[in-house]
C-alpha cells in the first residue's frame, strides 16, 4: 500500500470519458472559482491543483473514495476523479469507513487530506461510462449506490443552470454537503457556469453563516425543508441580503402555506422561490415550479427540467383515475444500482425511472405528488429506506418494524422483552440517522398488525405506535439522546475535538455566535433546552429532556432574564418619554445583572480565568458607554468629564441632575470592579467556591446596611442597590425550595418602603421574584426575536435614549418611545459592526503569529457584543465578542 502525500505534481491530460465542466475549469480565466476559509481560488489556479490531484490518482481509471465533506481538499479530490476519468465515490463522513470495506476504494481521502493509494491499478472493472456512485438510503447506512455516468452529471448539470438561470457572476454558500445530491449539484452548476463556490460547514442557525454570506456577496440559498425550519427560527423574513437573487428548495416536501409564504417573501425582497424535486438516481433534479407560480400552485412540484419529461403510469395504491406512479425519462436518469462492487462494470440497467411517488398531472400542467408507493420516507432532506431499517434493527427475540411520513418516523418494538429492548433501539435509531429528535418516535407494542394474506399492516401500525401509552419522540423520554451523541454535537458546533462529556458550553469556550445554533441543535435532541445549559456537563444534559410543542406558532420558552430586560428596557424609556409610568425596571435589571453574573462569570474554571471574563465583562460595558458619553460631550454641553469617565457617582454633585443619567452604568461598573478585586484574592475565591450560595447571602447581608442606611460610604445610589445585585446572585445559585422561600421572604421583608411608591416597588417585587422562580416564561415564537434583540440591544437603547426622545416626547411619546428603541439597536449593530473588524485584524494577526499555520477564527460581522454578566446582557450572548469560529 502505497501512501502519496499531497504535495502538487504536474498536470496530466484527461481522456476523453471525462465530465466536461470539471475537465474544463481552465477557460474560466481567473474568475474567482472557490472561497474556503482564507483561500481564494480563481479557476485557473483551481484547475492546477486538481491537475496536481489527478496526477496523484495515478494513472488507470480507479474507484476513489471522497467523504464528500464542504472541504477544499475534498472537492479537489472529486474534481480530478471527474476530469481524470476515474470514479468518484462520495459517501458521508461517517459512513465512509463502513462503505470502503463494501467497495473496497482503490484511493481513499483520509483526513487532513492525505490521499491513500492502496494500488497501482483498479481492482474492479469500471464501466466506461460510469462516473460518479452516489448513496441513495440516506444516513440508514444501506451499501445500495446510483451509479451514476459523465452524461448524467454533465447534463443535469447543464439543465439546473438553464431554467435557474445561474451566471458567472453568482456566489454560492454551501448550505448542504456535498455527499448529498442536491448540496453536490449546487457545486457542480456554479462550477459549470464559472461562478464561485464559498465552502462552509456553517448552519443557517448560526449568525457567522450570515455574516460570511453577506460578506462574501451570497446570490443563491439552497435548503432542505428543515433548513426552512431554521430560517423561520433565525428571523431570516427580516434579514437585508442585498445580492440575493433566489432561493431554492429540494429534499422533501414543503407544506404548501410556507411555499406560498417564501414565494411571497421573495417578491416583496426581490428573490425567486423556486420549489424542485428530485432523487439521487436522477443525479439531481427532475422538476421545477417556476417562481412566478409558486404562489398560485404551492402544492405542486412544477414542470419537468429542460430535456426531461413526466409520464403517469397506473399504480394499484391510486386512489383516483388521473393519479398514478410517477415515470421520469431524461439523460440524467442514472445507469442504475450498484449493491457490491461487482455492479461496478454493469452498462445501463435503467432507461427510465419509476420515482416510486403516486401523483397527478393539473389541468395548468404542472405535477402534484400525493403519496409514495415505496417504501422511503425522507426526513430533514434524508430519504431513509424503512425496509432497509427494519432490517438493521431487528435482532433475535426483537421485532422491528418501521412506518411514517415524509418528515416523521414512526418505530414499533414487540418481541418477549420489548419494553426493555425499545431503549436499546431508541439509542440505534438516534445514532444510525442522525435526526431531529423529535421526528422519530419510538413505542413497544404487544402485536404487530397484519393483514388477512400475513403481510404487516403500516396503516394500522401507524396508529398503534402513534396512540401508543409510552409512545413518544427520543426527546420525551429518557435515553433517547446519548452523551456520547451530544459530545460529538459539541465537538462539531465549537470546533473541539478535545470535548469531554464533562464539558460544558462555557468552558469550551462557546460564545454568542456559537450559542445560538448549539441551542437549537440541543432543543432538536432534546425537545427544549433545560436552564441553565450553558453551563451543565453533556452527561447530565443528555438525561435532561423536555417535550416540545410542534409548530412553527408554537409557544416557545424565553429566559427569565431575557424577557425581564426586555420588559425593563421599555418601561425605563416609555417612563421617561411620558408614554406611561412603570418605575423600576433599572432596579429590575440590577438584580437581572447579579443573577447573570453567577450565571456567566463564576463558572468552575481557575481564577485567573475568572478573572479575565470579569475583566471582559466590565470592558463592554465601560468602553462603549465612554465613547457614546464622550461623544455626547464633544457635540453638546450637556454633561462632563466625570461622565465620561464614569465618575459621576464617586464625585458628582449628591443632588439629582441630568448629570446622573448614567448612574445605572456607573454603579454596575463600580460593583463589578469592587468584585473583581474581591475574588482576586484567593481566599476569597476558595470561599465563594465552598459556600455558593451563603457568600452572596452574606453580601446580600451588607447590601442591606446601605440599603438601611446603616453604612454610608458617601457614594449616592451605589450602596443602596447594592443588595438587588447581592439578591440576584444568590437567586442564581440558590438550587433548593427551602433557599428560594428564604430568600422570597427577605424579598418580600425588605423592598417595601425602599422608595415609598407601592407600584414600583411592587414592580420590583414581581420581577424579581419571578426572576428567582422561573427559570423561563411563554412567549409566542413571533415575538421571541423581538424579545431577544430588545434584551441583547438594551445597554445600548439605555445609552442613546436619553439623546432621543427629549426631540420628540413633543410630538407624541409613543414617537420618542419608538425612536429611542430604534437608535439603541441601530448603535448595537454598528458596534457588532466595529467589534468584528477589531477581532477581525486580531484574528488575522494572531493567525500569522501562530506555528501552526491554522486557519484564524473567522470574525466577520460578530453579533452585536452584549456582557452576560450586565442586567442589559443577554444571555443568550455568553461570552462575546469573539469572532466566528471556522468550521
Amino acid at each position: 500500500m502505497t501512501v502519496v502525500s499531497p504535495l502538487p505534481r504536474g498536470p496530466v491530460t484527461a481522456p476523453d470519458a471525462a465530465v466536461p465542466f470539471a475537465r474544463d475549469l481552465a477557460r474560466h480565466g481567473n474568475r474567482l472559482a472557490v472561497v474556503a476559509g482564507d483561500d481564494r481560488w480563481t479557476y485557473r489556479e483551481l484547475a492546477q491543483r486538481v491537475d496536481a490531484a489527478a496526477a496523484r490518482l495515478g494513472a488507470g481509471r480507479k474507484l476513489v473514495l471522497v467523504s464528500g465533506a464542504n472541504d477544499a481538499e475534498q472537492l479537489v479530490t472529486y474534481l480530478a476523479a471527474l476530469a481524470a476519468g476515474h470514479v468518484a465515490l462520495l459517501v458521508p463522513p461517517a459512513q465512509a469507513g463502513a462503505v470502503a470495506a463494501a467497495y473496497d476504494p482503490d484511493v481513499v481521502l483520509l483526513p487532513g487530506g492525505e490521499l491513500e493509494v492502496r494500488r497501482p491499478a483498479s481492482a474492479h472493472e469500471l464501466h466506461p461510462d460510469l462516473a460518479l456512485l452516489m448513496p441513495t438510503s440516506g444516513s440508514t447506512g444501506s451499501p445500495k449506490l446510483a451509479r451514476l455516468s459523465h452524461e448524467n452529471v454533465q447534463a443535469n448539470a447543464e439543465s439546473i443552470v438553464a431554467y435557474l438561470g445561474v451566471r458567472d457572476t453568482d456566489r454560492a454558500v454551501t448550505t448542504l454537503p456535498m455527499h448529498y445530491v442536491y448540496g453536490l449539484s449546487v457545486v457542480n452548476t456554479h462550477l459549470l457556469r464559472g461562478a464561485a463556490v464559498v465552502l462552509s460547514n456553517l448552519s443557517v442557525a448560526d449568525a457567522c453563516f450570515w455574516d460570511l454570506f453577506r460578506a462574501e456577496g451570497g446570490t443563491s440559498l439552497a435548503g432542505v425543508p428543515h433548513t426552512f425550519d431554521l430560517l423561520d427560527r433565525v428571523g431570516f423574513a427580516s434579514m437585508r441580503l442585498p445580492r440575493l437573487r433566489y432561493v431554492t428548495q429540494a429534499g422533501g416536501r414543503l407544506d404548501p402555506a410556507r411555499v406560498g409564504r417564501y414565494a411571497e417573501l421573495g417578491r416583496r425582497a426581490g428573490w425567486d422561490f423556486v420549489v424542485m424535486y428530485g432523487q439521487t438516481e436522477a443525479t439531481a433534479r427532475m422538476a421545477y415550479l417556476p417562481p412566478r407560480l409558486a404562489a398560485a400552485h404551492p402544492a405542486t412540484v412544477g414542470v419537468p427540467i429542460p430535456g426531461g419529461s413526466f409520464v403517469i403510469e397506473p399504480a394499484p395504491e391510486a386512489v383516483s383515475p388521473d393519479v398514478g406512479e410517477l415515470v421520469y425519462h431524461g439523460p440524467n436518469v442514472m445507469l442504475g444500482y450498484a449493491s457490491s462492487p461487482a455492479d461496478l462494470g454493469l452498462g445501463r440497467t435503467v432507461t427510465a425511472l419509476r420515482t416510486g411517488d403516486l401523483a397527478r398531472r393539473t389541468a395548468e400542467g404542472l405535477y402534484e405528488i400525493v403519496g409514495r408507493r415505496s417504501r422511503f420516507v425522507k426526513i430533514a432532506g434524508l430519504r431513509v429506506d424503512l425496509d432497509h431499517l427494519e432490517t438493521a434493527l431487528t435482532r433475535p427475540g426483537v421485532a422491528v418494524r418501521c412506518t411514517g411520513t415524509d418528515g416523521e418516523l414512526l418505530v414499533a418494538v414487540s418481541g418477549p422483552s420489548a419494553d426493555a429492548e425499545a431503549t436499546a433501539v431508541r439509542h440505534e435509531v438516534a445514532s444510525r440517522l442522525g435526526l431531529p429528535a423529535r421526528a422519530v418516535t419510538v413505542a413497544a407494542v404487544a402485536d404487530v398488525p397484519r393483514l388477512a394474506n400475513g403481510k404487516v399492516d403500516y396503516p394500522a401500525l401507524r396508529e398503534l405506535v402513534s396512540a401508543a401509552p409510552g409512545a413518544a419522540p427520543p426527546s420525551a423520554g429518557t435515553d433517547a439522546t446519548t452523551p456520547e451523541r451530544l459530545r460529538a454535537l459539541y465537538a462539531e458546533l465549537l470546533g473541539r475535538p478535545d470535548a469531554t462529556l464533562d464539558s460544558t458550553f462555557v468552558g469550551l469556550g462557546g460564545d454568542s455566535l456559537s450559542y445560538v445554533e448549539v441551542s437549537i441543535r440541543l432543543e432538536d435532541e432534546l425537545g427544549a433546552v433545560p436552564a441553565n445549559w450553558h453551563v451543565t456537563p453533556i452527561r447530565e444534559l443528555a438525561a435532561a429532556r423536555a417535550t416540545a410543542a410542534p409548530g412553527r406558532w408554537r409557544v416557545r420558552r424565553l429566559e427569565t432574564s431575557a424577557a425581564l430586560r426586555a420588559l425593563a428596557i421599555v418601561c425605563v424609556v416609555g417612563t421617561h418619554a411620558g408614554l406611561f409610568t412603570l418605575l423600576g425596571g433599572a432596579h429590575v435589571l440590577v438584580a437581572v445583572a447579579g443573577f447573570n453574573f453567577a450565571r456567566f462569570r463564576l463558572t468552575a474554571a481557575g481564577r485567573a480565568t475568572r478573572l479575565r471574563r470579569q475583566a471582559v465583562g466590565i470592558a463592554r460595558i465601560a468602553v462603549p458607554s465612554v465613547l457614546w458619553i464622550g461623544g455626547v460631550v464633544l457635540l453638546t454641553d450637556q454633561y462632563g468629564p466625570l461622565n465620561v469617565l464614569l465618575l459621576n457617582g464617586l464625585l458628582g454633585p449628591p443632588s439629582w441632575t441630568s448629570d446622573w443619567h448614567f448612574w445605572f452604568v456607573e454603579v454596575l461598573v463600580y460593583i463589578l470592579v469592587v468584585l473583581a478585586a474581591l475574588l482576586a484574592v484567593p481566599s476569597v475565591d476558595r470561599l465563594e467556591r465552598r459556600f455558593p450560595v451563603a457568600f452572596p447571602v452574606v453580601l446580600l447581608g451588607f447590601g442591606l446596611l446601605g440599603r438601611y442606611e446603616v453604612v454610608d460610604l458617601g457614594v449616592p445610589h451605589t450602596m443602596p442597590v447594592f443588595w438587588l445585585f447581592a439578591f440576584g446572585w444568590a437567586a442564581a445559585r440558590a438550587s433548593r425550595p427551602w433557599q428560594r422561600l428564604g430568600l422570597t421572604a427577605v424579598l418580600a421583608a425588605t423592598v417595601p418602603g425602599f422608595f415609598g411608591n407601592s407600584v414600583r416597588e411592587a414592580a420590583i417585587l414581581g420581577g424579581v421574584a419571578l426572576l428567582m422562580w422561573a427559570a423561563t416564561v411563554p412567549c409566542p415564537a413571533p415575538l421571541h426575536r423581538v424579545v431577544s434583540v430588545l434584551a441583547s440591544s438594551s445597554l445600548y437603547i439605555y445609552l442613546t435614549h436619553w439623546q432621543v426622545y427629549p426631540h420628540l416626547d413633543g410630538i407624541h411619546p409613543a414617537l420618542a418611545v419608538t425612536a429611542s428603541v430604534a437608535a439603541g439597536i441601530a448603535a448595537w449593530l454598528l458596534a457588532a459592526r466595529v467589534t468584528a473588524l477589531v477581532s477581525g485584524l486580531g484574528a488575522r494577526q494572531g493567525a500569522a503569529r501562530a506555528a501552526s499555520g491554522t486557519a484564524p477564527d473567522r470574525a466577520r460581522g460578530a453579533r452585536p457584543p452584549a456582557d452576560p454578566s450586565a442586567g442589559t446582557a443577554d444571555p443568550h450572548d455568553p461570552p462575546a465578542g469573539r469572532g466566528c469560529r471556522s468550521r
